[in-house]
């Protein structure tokens, strides 16, 4: 409940931890899991001290229990084993500090380890996180490579080592981090999300050696496996040797056997590469030359050809048929042109023949009155009519005297 108090009217620190005691009581006993950090047997004490802390997370808490809890697992639980602890909790309240009353310790063994990795693969696996479809394919060349592994190891030696044997150009960022123990978990997450995070890295490579179930467990943990799921750079896994298997292994981009065997797959061998491009120079040359000599033999083909052996040829015949034909064409035209020639000659000479002036040439006249018409018969004229003759040279004025 909340007190009633102000600044005017505190209450003491021993009522305060008093009170905190008394809702400290109320809780009940559980059952909690953990790893011992620091544990505190001193000769002719009564009670045992504890450190348990959470494998995942940076928490911990102070564990007690009398020896009579402790002496029947004092032979396989030491500092860095996993237990389970059924405990309450505890509030002293001379000190104000909450500790853990244990009253049973059950070390977790192998097996159990095991079932547990076993149900938490199969849960992240029904969540897809270890899916095929989501794993990346790493980059051909990374011009940087993050190395999250322990210092001055032997994996952190193989790596660098084989990788720049391989591509002396390569760089890497590494993180030293603990790859065992209870603070291995959290200090590798933060390495990869450092390195995730980091703008020239393009792929990130996760490597220990080779251990016991217990030494690997920080590599099945879930918060990492969780943040390497969500990261946006490749990982490799390489943790252990080739039995070794961590949930590390199935969520990563790419699981390598071995340290040596990640450098590997994440850079190419400079002198398989020169090889490589030697072959494909030799491939290329080798196409070109046989196009072009395939071209060659083609046109050697085509030239070979009468129309092309003698370019003019048909040239030449054409012309003469247009010759030819031009010949003809004017032989026919002027065929033509004589025929029409004659034809207006003839018609000339019978317009000639039966024209006015020709009948007037042979001694003929014209009759005209004044106004220009024609006398046709004698009937139309009266005597004294003046007309006027015209003949086949000129014309002169005649005078009727009599009309029969």
């Amino acid at each position: 409940m909340a007190l009633d108090t102000s600044a005017d009217a505190p209450i003491p620190v021993a009522k305060v931890s008093t009170l905190i005691g008394g809702w400290v009581d109320r809780l009940g006993a559980v059952w909690v899991e953990g790893q011992i950090t620091q544990l505190s047997r001193r000769p002719g004490a009564g009670v045992v001290f504890m450190t348990l802390r959470d494998p995942s997370e940076d928490v911990s808490i102070t564990v007690t229990c009398f020896r009579s809890v402790f002496d029947p697992v004092a032979d396989v639980v030491a500092e860095g084993a996993r237990v389970v602890v059924h405990a309450k909790p505890e509030w002293y309240a001379a000190r104000g500090t909450l500790s853990l009353r244990a009253a049973e310790i059950r070390p977790v063994g192998l097996g159990e380890l095991l079932a547990r990795l076993e149900q938490l693969k199969r849960r992240l696996a029904g969540e897809g996180l270890f899916a095929a479809d989501r794993k990346r394919p790493l980059p051909f060349l990374p011009q940087c490579v993050g190395l999250v592994t322990g210092r001055a190891s032997a994996a952190e030696r193989d790596v660098l080592e084989n990788a720049r044997h391989r591509w002396p150009a390569v760089r890497f960022e590494v993180r030293n981090v603990a790859v065992q123990g209870t603070s291995a978990v959290a200090q590798v997450v933060a390495a990869v999300r450092e390195l995730d995070e980091h703008p020239e890295v393009d792929v990130i490579i996760v490597a220990r050696g080779g251990g016991s179930v217990e030494d690997l467990l920080p590599f099945s943990d879930e918060q990492l496996v969780r943040t390497v799921a969500a990261a946006r750079t490749p990982v490799v896994s390489a943790i252990g040797h080739e039995p070794d298997q961590p949930l590390l292994d199935f969520v990563a981009d790419l699981r390598a056997s071995t340290p040596t065997d990640a450098a590997k797959r994440v850079v190419p061998d400079v002198g398989e590469e020169l090889a490589r491009i030697s072959q494909l120079r030799d491939r290329a040359r080798h196409a070109v030359r046989s196009r072009v000599e395939r071209e060659q033999a083609g046109l050697a083909a085509t030239l070979s050809r009468p129309v092309l052996a003698a370019p003019l040829r048909m040239v030449d015949d054409r012309a003469a048929e247009a010759v030819a034909l031009l010949g003809r064409a004017r032989r026919c035209l002027g065929h033509q042109l004589d025929r029409a020639s004659s034809d207006l000659e003839h018609t000339l000479a019978r317009v000639l023949a039966l024209s006015p002036a020709a009948t007037l040439q042979r001694g003929y006249a014209v009759l005209q009155r004044p106004d220009g018409s024609v006398v046709r018969s004698a009937a139309e004229v009266s005597a004294g009519d003046a007309l006027h003759a015209r003949v086949a040279e000129g014309g002169f004025t005649v005078a009727v005297t009599e009309s029969d």
